[in-house]
């Protein structure tokens, strides 16, 4: 690692509010080619610290607000998204726009809190511009932060809303139209991919087949799967 990479480090101290532990006490890397290990946060605070001050990739420079997460850092449902909008770009919250408010119905129509039962966030954290699609190095940058908020939170399911979602966290390369609704193990960790809310804003059919229609399909097979798993 050369000189200019050393330096290339967040200082701990322009996170005076946060009380890290011995490993969150090391420098943070900004380069993305230097890894944040395992186990750096134990708490979701010095993470966002971390994150409202990162420049792993290009997109700190244009973000208002990065975007770390909303609901219960301890839910059972984790629910990983592609990343920020013009709104959560502003707000600094995950999924509070339209796609937001239909997520939000989504659950309730089967009686799961998003203050309780899950927790919410992206596999970017920073607004890609115009809303377009997060690049694999982007993603890449910022996975570490999205692998120890899993850690963190733990839960019993993932759900994945989108195909870059899926691609971003698991891998897997196949359209969300192919695999959605089915469960998946990935590291351990039992997910499903879903339809992404705003693809059913654009397709506002109920019809038998319809997103719409699938999409209530598996939300029941969710809450089905977590009443099992928590009898």
């Amino acid at each position: 690692m050369s000189s200019e990479e050393q330096l290339s480090l967040f200082d701990q101290s322009t996170f005076p509010d946060s009380t890290p532990t011995d490993s969150q006490s090391e420098l943070i890397p900004t380069n993305a080619k230097i890894p944040i290990p395992p186990g750096t946060y134990d708490s979701m605070v010095p993470l966002a610290q971390h994150c409202n001050a990162c420049h792993r990739c290009d997109l700190g420079a244009t973000r208002t607000h990065a975007v770390v997460g909303r609901g219960n850092p301890q839910a059972p449902i984790m629910i990983i998204g592609e990343g920020p909008g013009q709104n959560e770009d502003e707000t600094g919250l995950p999924f509070v726009g339209k796609a937001g408010q239909l997520l939000e119905k989504i659950l309730e129509s089967v009686k799961l809190d998003s203050e309780q039962d899950v927790y919410i966030c992206n596999v970017v954290k920073c607004r890609p511009p115009s809303n377009r699609v997060p690049t694999p190095d982007e993603i890449a940058a910022c996975k570490p932060y999205l692998l120890e908020q899993i850690r963190l939170v733990d839960p019993k399911i993932i759900l994945l809303t989108g195909a870059t979602a899926v691609k971003g966290v698991t891998g897997d390369k196949r359209g969300i139209t192919k695999i959605r609704g089915t469960w998946m193990e990935w590291e351990g960790r039992l997910c499903m991919p879903i339809l992404h809310p705003a693809y059913l804003l654009r397709n506002p059919s109920r019809e038998q087949g319809s997103p719409k229609w699938l999409m209530w399909q598996d939300i029941q097979v969710v809450r089905a799967k977590l009443d099992e798993l928590h009898s």
